[in-house]
Formats: C-alpha cells, structure tokens, sequence
C-alpha cells in the first residue's frame, strides 16, 4: 500500500514530556512534579458564570474572532496593564488556548523556507508548529550565565536575511527566566534594525515575581510588528476550558481568523463567557494565586541551597530548573533513576531544547506539602548519587 503518512510529520519527535507521567499514571504512590498545570480549582465565580451560560441555553457557536464582550475585556485589560491600546473588532482573536494562536500565527505569517528564531530552553511547540508551517527553525541556546534571558548579541547573530520571526517565550517554560524592560528595549530595537516580527507569547505574564510584567508591544514600534497571545490556563487556572487569544496587526489577524474559521469556527463558547467574568472580577484571584505560587518558589530556592544544587532563582510562571551536571548523568538518566527510585517525576531538561541537557523542570504548581515530600526524596537520593561517586 502507498504510505498514508506525512514525511513531515513523522520526522517530527512527539513531545519529551509525556513519556515520564504514561509511567507515573501507573505508578502507585508516585509524585508528579512536571505538569504546568496549576493545583488551583477555576475560581468559583468564574465557574458559575459558565454554568450560568449553560443554564440559560447558550450553547450557540460565536463569532469566528469570538464573542463581543470577551474581545472588548480583553483589550480593557491589554490597556491597563500594559498601556496597549487594541480595536476589539479587528485586531483581537479568541482562540483554543495560547497553542492554537501559536500554530495559526506560524501558518498565516510563514512562506516556506522563512527563518524562524526560537530562543531554548523553551516551550515544547514553537519548534514542531514552524515545521508545519514551512519554517526552517533556528535555534538560539539561551545560558545559564544570562538567567536564561535573550540578549540582543545572541539576537543580532542569529539573524539572516531570511529570517522572518522571532519567538519570544517569556516568562520562560521550563526555565522561569523573565526579560525586563532593558532587556526588552534592547531586543526591539534589533527586531526593528533588521525589519523582522515577533510572536510574545505571554501566557505566564501574570505571573512574575519581580516587578511587573512588561510586555514587547508596549515598547515604540513593536506593536504593529508583535503578535502578543496570552490566555486563561495558567493565570486564572482554567486550563481545560482550553482558551486563548492574540492581538495584533490587523492585516495579521484577518489571516488568522481565516484560519480558525476553517479549522475551528470558534473558540467554545461556555468558557467564553465564563473568561469575561474572569477579565471583569479575576484580579483578586491572579493575586492570591502569584503570593501562592511566590511561597512555594521561595521554599524551593532555599530547598536547592540546603541541598547543594545549583539552581538560579526565576521570577517568572511556576517552574524551576536546577543543575543536575555535578551528577555525571544525562537529564533523561536522572529523571528516569529518580522516578524508580523515589516515585517523584520531574522532567529532563533536553525536553525543551539540547541545550537543556543538564538541568531538570521542576513545577511548582502543587501544594507546600506536596514539594516538601518531594523534596526529602529528591534529597536523600542526590545524596545517595554524591556517595556513588565518592565510592
């Protein structure tokens, strides 16, 4: 029979993440550490005005950008939190999670053989979704010596004249690195030097421990060259009511929209309006949640030092990711080993780029109890790996 399968597809690895909790789901007692999924339930205000929606028959599809109110809520808040002033109606897309606005930027903005920069460690998508897209992905290895952050070297090296987009994934998956506004500032003008666009994706930007989050289309001419995607999972702990959304340059937008129209129609419509009660009344919950998280970031910092392991403090969404090097071992050869010998998962930092070898993604979207049990089992077996080596 012919192959029924894409060559593209199957040259692509499915994602690093998911070998280690199909182990853990069949693992009696075990410990997750790695999903980035917060431990807090949808806030109870946010839920009953779902129920309400369903309660009073609206079950109907929205408009393709999504409806009405949400796209004017979230362009209110886009204005006062960053000072980005966005049309509701032609610049804002409601989307399947911040995932899909990913995917059908990269397809509305890419011709194939377009260059598209992706700063690792990052978040597991950028890379697959620009080779569906016809992207030829570069890779800029982000360094410990830096936190992680980008630099405007790193930047101005990687470009060539093909190069189209650059991925901004801060706050960082799986690092926790932030950018600030120097940071930032100097970053914009290498985009604006060398004429090129930018996908920030923002999903963590609600939770930043230092300062306030700075987005890059707040700067002087990055609007109108960044797509900005933010959504509701991680800030408002509604990940599986799975909703996102993108502002950006009209032109831009309008061709996205052809897409989710195509593939999708709309974004569903429950957690549409249960998402404007969270724009409207959710700041009071982001806060709680962020000193929540704050608490559990300090703890693990403190853990890491008692402990020995280096680890540099990240000011941004739920995530550590501490040095495992000292151990001799790959990522994949410690997670594996600390798995079956203490039932605590956690994952190898390569999942995220080759130049996360050596380090581990450590979430801590659990309870205080939870990361403390973990973290006497992550001590006594690094202590258990240092007597090996002595040996």
């Amino acid at each position: 029979m012919r192959n029924p399968l894409s060559d593209t597809i199957v040259q692509i690895k499915p994602s690093g993440i998911r070998k280690f909790f199909d182990i853990v789901s069949e693992m009696k007692d075990a410990i997750s550490l790695g999903v980035g999924e917060p431990d807090f339930e949808t806030p109870w205000h946010i839920r009953d005005e779902g129920i309400y929606a369903l309660e009073k028959g609206r079950t109907f599809y929205t408009s393709n950008s999504g409806l009405k109110e949400l796209r004017q809520e979230i362009c209110n808040y886009l204005k006062r939190s960053q000072g980005i002033s966005y049309r509701w109606d032609s610049e804002t897309l409601i989307t399947v999670g911040g995932s899909e606005a990913i995917d059908i930027g990269f397809r509305a903005m890419i011709n194939p053989g377009d260059e598209v920069l992706i700063p690792q460690p990052s978040y597991v998508s950028y890379e697959p979704c620009a080779i569906l897209a016809g992207a030829k992905p570069v890779i800029i290895d982000l360094k410990a010596e830096n936190e992680f952050r980008l630099t405007a070297k790193e930047l101005e090296d990687a470009i060539t004249e093909k190069t189209k987009l650059l991925v901004l994934p801060f706050p960082n998956n799986p690092t926790g690195a932030i950018m600030e506004r120097e940071d930032l500032e100097a970053i914009a003008e290498v985009v604006k030097k060398h004429d090129i666009y930018v996908m920030s994706d923002e999903i963590y930007g609600e939770l930043t421990y230092k300062g306030k989050h700075v987005s890059i289309a707040s700067l002087p001419g990055m609007q109108e060259r960044t797509l900005l995607i933010n959504g509701f999972s991680k800030a408002y702990a509604m990940t599986g009511w799975r909703l996102g959304y993108v502002c950006g340059p009209e032109e831009i937008i309008r061709q996205m929209t052809k897409i989710h129209q195509f593939a999708i129609m709309c974004a569903p419509t429950t957690s549409q309006y249960a998402a404007v009660e969270a724009m409207k009344n959710g700041d009071a919950d982001v806060e709680m949640m962020r000193e929540s998280y704050n608490q559990r970031r300090r703890y693990l910092l403190h853990a890491f030092q008692e402990m020995g392991l280096e680890c540099f403090e990240p000011y941004g969404a739920f995530y550590m990711f501490p040095c495992i090097k000292e151990f001799g071992m790959t990522s994949d050869e410690f997670a594996t080993r600390f798995l079956e010998e203490e039932k605590v998962a956690v994952v190898p930092g390569n999942a995220f780029g080759h130049c996360g070898e050596g380090y581990l993604r450590i979430s801590y979207a659990y309870s205080l109890e939870k990361l403390k049990v973990a973290m006497g089992k992550l001590e006594a077996f690094i202590t258990r790996l240092r007597e090996e080596k002595k040996a």
